[in-house]
């Protein structure tokens, strides 16, 4: 199906606010302080407004197959990976295109997350490597977003050349937890 459902637990109904999307849905995540749904598909990411029930933008990462999305905590930034090695940063504010786009991995990118209270941010890819950034945005809007590669992480054996599938950041300390293809789950800490 290529409808997105969205459930209202307080109310225990579900429904599909929006037409069938335009591609396969990969990911879908919300916006932490506005009404906003995130949809990506293949090729775009659309920002719907739930209170309106309408488009709201359409992001064009320039990437020939998305695998996954997530918003900065503060919402003006999102991160978005793709099957094609390419891990983009877009801020939401500026524009419709990526602001920086980053090519570190070797093999398709299968997620990325953010943390939600410290400045990280990770990515993990069919390498079977987690890379983590730090991200520095400046109040000042004048100031461009800061992002440094801090580490790269290995452990995950790649299996049917599928690597690390998965990654989340701890609620409050720098670890990150990652699930591979081998079956295994790793914890690294800082």
């Amino acid at each position: 199906s290529r409808a997105v459902l969205l459930h209202q637990v307080s109310k225990h109904m579900s429904g599909s606010p929006f037409s069938k999307s335009k591609g396969g849905v990969e990911d879908a995540c919300f916006h932490p302080s506005k009404p906003f749904l995130l949809v990506a598909t293949q090729r775009h990411v659309r920002i719907y407004d739930l209170a309106t029930r309408q488009l709201e933008k359409k992001l064009n990462p320039s990437a020939k197959w998305i695998s996954s999305i997530d918003v900065h905590p503060g919402g003006d930034n999102l991160l978005l990976g793709s099957y094609d090695k390419r891990l983009c940063w877009f801020d939401l504010d500026l524009s419709t295109a990526p602001y920086k786009t980053l090519r570190s991995h070797k093999l398709a990118v299968r997620s990325v997350a953010y943390h939600k209270k410290l400045p990280l941010f990770a990515s993990s890819s069919d390498d079977g490597s987690v890379h983590v950034y730090h991200r520095r945005v400046f109040a000042d809007l004048l100031t461009n977003a800061l992002l440094v590669p801090l580490k790269m992480l290995k452990g995950h054996s790649i299996v049917d050349h599928i690597g690390v599938l998965d990654i989340a950041f701890h609620p409050t300390q720098p670890w990150i937890f990652s699930c591979g293809a081998d079956g295994a789950i790793h914890l690294y800490c800082s």
